[in-house]
């Protein structure tokens, strides 16, 4: 019985219609970034506004439409998340023990990231709201009334470092590239490169500060209050010196990096 679920899962996640539905979820991450990018260069020229997946995803709730886009990519990105799960549990079954543990752990991690982008739709498509600076304050505070809290919540923040600079070193070596399943000539071909480097690099600096850094000061300080997720850390840079030229080019990397990812959806390597 086990086998046969199995076996219905591999084929389900190597069905055409459900291919189709993780492309999607590709161009919604991707639709996601570009309006979280549009709101920090708004923040940047002085307006008000949250920095960060709920904030981005409230606005296109609000657009002509929205309804529809909201539903549309809440589905993209549940089958996105679907699709890695199915990564993490069937493939690389033929590969050494070491590569098949890290790439499937790539895969899991993954997975986790395109369901919480998923959740986030799903929310504000049946009507409700969601909060992702009030969420990391929250994750924080759990973690630190563990035991070993503060260390733990140093071990979060370094992993989201990690996960910073993969995105800066992949950004700096093209690596990105691999992940195409036909690479593109000419004109159309440097413009992906030059979204994919951008945006990489500028996603990773953001990962860096925003996630990681924040979350490790918390703990230092025990005061989960002080880790407001990627809103709190942009605004943050913005306070610094030349602050707000450091959260431009932050807020068009992040434009470029969903550009990056919406033009990604048709040409992934599924």
């Amino acid at each position: 019985m086990a086998l046969k679920v199995i076996s219905r899962l591999e084929d389900a996640a190597d069905s055409k219609a459900f291919e189709v539905c993780a492309r999607v979820g590709y161009a919604a991450n991707g639709l996601l970034h570009f309006v979280i990018g549009m709101i920090a260069v708004s923040v940047a020229a002085g307006a008000r506004g949250d920095i960060e997946r709920s904030g981005a995803v409230e606005a296109l709730a609000d657009l002509p439409g929205g309804f529809v886009l909201l539903w549309a990519s809440f589905l993209g990105a549940a089958a996105l998340a679907l699709f890695q799960l199915s990564e993490a549990a069937f493939r690389w079954k033929h590969r050494d023990m070491k590569e098949k543990v890290l790439k499937r752990m790539k895969a899991g991690s993954k997975a986790g990231g395109y369901a919480a982008v998923s959740v986030s739709f799903g929310v504000y498509a049946l009507g409700g709201e969601t909060d992702s600076s009030a969420e990391a304050r929250e994750f924080s505070a759990a973690l630190l009334s563990a035991p070993l809290g503060a260390a733990l919540l140093v071990a979060v923040g370094a992993g989201i470092i990690a996960v910073g600079c993969y995105y800066l070193f992949k950004g700096a070596t093209k690596r990105y590239c691999k992940d195409l399943e036909k690479q593109l000539r000419g004109a159309r071909g440097a413009v992906v490169e030059v979204l994919g480097s951008v945006g990489y690099l500028t996603k990773g600096l953001a990962l860096a500060v925003g996630g990681g850094v924040l979350i490790i000061g918390a703990a230092v300080t025990s005061s989960p209050g002080n880790s407001s997720g990627l809103d709190g850390a942009l605004k943050a840079v913005q306070e610094q010196f030349l602050g707000t030229v450091a959260l431009s080019i932050i807020a068009l990397g992040l434009m470029f990096y969903g550009l990056y990812s919406i033009v990604r959806a048709p040409l992934d390597r599924m």
